[in-house]
C-alpha cells in the first residue's frame, strides 16, 4: 500500500493527499492518515512542500467531511432503515445516539478527526442527527485544520519508520478517545451530583 501511495505523490503530489483525506472523510474506508504521513515523509525528502501538504490535507478534510455530512442528513435515515438492524443500529440504540449528539457533537466532530473510525464516520453521523450545520462547520474545520498540521508536522520530523509511526499515532488516538470519553462520563457525574447538591441546600 505504501509503494502505491508513494508511487501516486510521485506523479500527482498534493492532489493525491488531498484526495486520499478526503475519500476517508466522505466514510469511504481508505487509510487517509497514511496517505498524510507518506506525504509529509515525502516532503521531509525535499519531493513536496510541508505546508502544502499541510494545506492540501486541510482541503480534503474540511470538503470530505462535509460531503459525509450533507450525506447523513440527506440520506442517513433511509439508509438505516434499509441496513441499521443488521449493523446493529437499532432504533433504541439510534434516539440515544441522537441524544449523545445533541450534547457533544461538537466535540466528538473535532476530537474524533483524530481516531479512526471516527474520523470516517463522525461527519455522517453529525448529519444523521442533525447537528446544527455552523457548529458542525466549526469544529469539523477546527479539527481538520489542527490534525493535519499536528499529524503532518510529526509525519515530517519523525517520518524516518512510518509503519511503526503509523502504529503510535492510532494508538495514541484512541488513547485520547478514552479520555475523552471518561473525562465525559465524569463530567456528566458531577453535574448531576452538582444539580442535586443544590437542590438538598434549596430543601433546607
Amino acid at each position: 500500500m505504501l509503494n502505491v501511495i508513494n508511487g501516486l505523490l510521485e506523479q500527482y503530489g498534493y492532489i493525491v493527499a488531498a484526495l486520499g483525506i478526503m475519500i476517508e472523510s466522505m466514510g469511504i474506508p481508505f487509510p487517509g492518515e497514511t496517505v498524510l504521513l507518506a506525504a509529509a515523509v515525502y516532503a521531509a525528502n525535499s519531493h513536496l512542500n510541508i505546508i502544502g501538504v499541510i494545506i492540501a490535507a486541510s482541503l480534503g478534510a474540511i470538503i470530505g467531511d462535509n460531503i459525509g455530512y450533507w450525506v447523513g442528513r440527506e440520506y442517513g435515515r433511509k439508509l438505516l432503515a434499509k441496513h441499521g438492524k443488521r449493523l446493529g443500529f437499532t432504533p433504541k440504540r439510534q434516539q440515544k445516539i441522537e441524544g449523545y449528539f445533541h450534547k457533544y457533537g461538537a466535540v466528538t466532530v473535532f476530537f474524533g478527526r483524530f481516531v479512526a473510525l471516527l474520523r470516517a464516520y463522525a461527519a455522517f453521523f453529525a448529519g444523521l442527527n442533525n447537528l446544527r450545520y455552523p457548529t458542525f462547520l466549526l469544529f469539523n474545520a477546527l479539527g481538520g485544520i489542527i490534525w493535519s498540521v499536528v499529524i503532518g508536522l510529526v509525519g515530517y520530523f519523525f517520518g524516518s519508520n512510518l509503519p511503526l509511526l503509523e502504529k503510535i499515532i492510532t494508538n495514541f488516538g484512541y488513547a485520547l478517545l478514552a479520555i475523552v470519553v471518561v473525562g465525559g462520563i465524569g463530567l456528566f457525574f458531577y453535574l448531576r451530583w452538582r444539580k442535586h447538591h443544590k437542590h438538598e441546600s434549596t430543601d433546607h
